[in-house]
């Protein structure tokens, strides 16, 4: 494993040793929360309205890994319609591998689902997120939330899930995923919701990759909140990938 300044070469680690750096907590009784995200040298989290204009091959070989490790996806009804969301992809022999090594995974192998959160139930059932999917997403919304727009969801195939009354909040979301065993949560954003898991202080670590890009313009940054507020964070790992993408592992307890 080659380091250079305390950063780790990416091709220098293998399949197993890169799986070891991004492993859960291997006894969870409550919902541990990773978020990944990516960004510009210059914080712009999307590049042509998008967050796939910023990846690179090293952002896509973890991004693929902090999946396959994970329970659930956990992604804003704005991320969905904006990123054209669809089912997860992963591999079911190393997920299938990654749960006998007690760090993630799945024992049959399956992907995780894609948790949407949604107050309205703001999701149409003809989206990508019903259609090309090989497990049903799970949708996230409230009580007040057109019974109309529920069914149809449910119709299509999703687990319609009311957490909340009028709204849908960080402690009922991860109260849901809780009940239903959904401990090893991946947020992908977008950055409301981030935001709002951060001003609730449920995010346990951030995996950021930083483009080498400058992108410049008014894109957004990866989290929005109605207040400002600090929370301190210990960096865990940094990788370096040959065309100058790093990524950080940034962890609060």
């Amino acid at each position: 494993m080659q380091r250079s300044h305390n950063a780790i070469q990416l091709t220098g680690l293998s399949a197993t040793d890169l799986a070891q750096l991004y492993a859960f907590p291997a006894e969870l009784d409550e919902p541990w929360v990773r978020a990944n995200f990516v960004s510009s040298i210059d914080g712009a989290a999307t590049s042509g309205n998008s967050s796939e204009g910023l990846g690179t091959p090293a952002d896509r070989t973890v991004f693929a890994l902090l999946r396959e490790l994970s329970d659930v996806v956990l992604v804003g009804a704005g991320t969905v319609r904006a990123e054209n969301y669809g089912g997860a992809r992963t591999d079911p022999r190393h997920r299938r591998a990654l749960h006998e090594r007690g760090i993630g995974g799945h024992p049959d192998g399956s992907p995780p689902p894609i948790a949407v959160v949604t107050a309205g139930a703001a999701i149409e059932p003809g989206a990508r997120l019903f259609t090309d999917t090989a497990v049903p997403p799970l949708i996230i919304t409230t009580a007040v939330a057109p019974d109309e727009r529920k069914q149809r969801l449910a119709d299509a195939g999703a687990e319609v899930i009311e957490a909340g009354d009028a709204a849908v909040t960080p402690e009922g979301l991860l109260r849901a995923l809780r009940e239903r065993g959904l401990l090893r949560v991946l947020t992908e954003g977008g950055p409301h919701l981030f935001g709002e898991l951060l001003e609730a202080d449920a995010i346990d670590e951030l995996c950021l990759t930083t483009a080498p890009l400058l992108v410049g313009g008014t894109a957004r940054r990866i989290s929005l909140s109605a207040r400002e507020f600090r929370t301190r964070m210990t960096r865990a790992h940094v990788l370096l990938g040959d065309d100058g993408t790093v990524l950080t592992r940034w962890a609060r307890r």
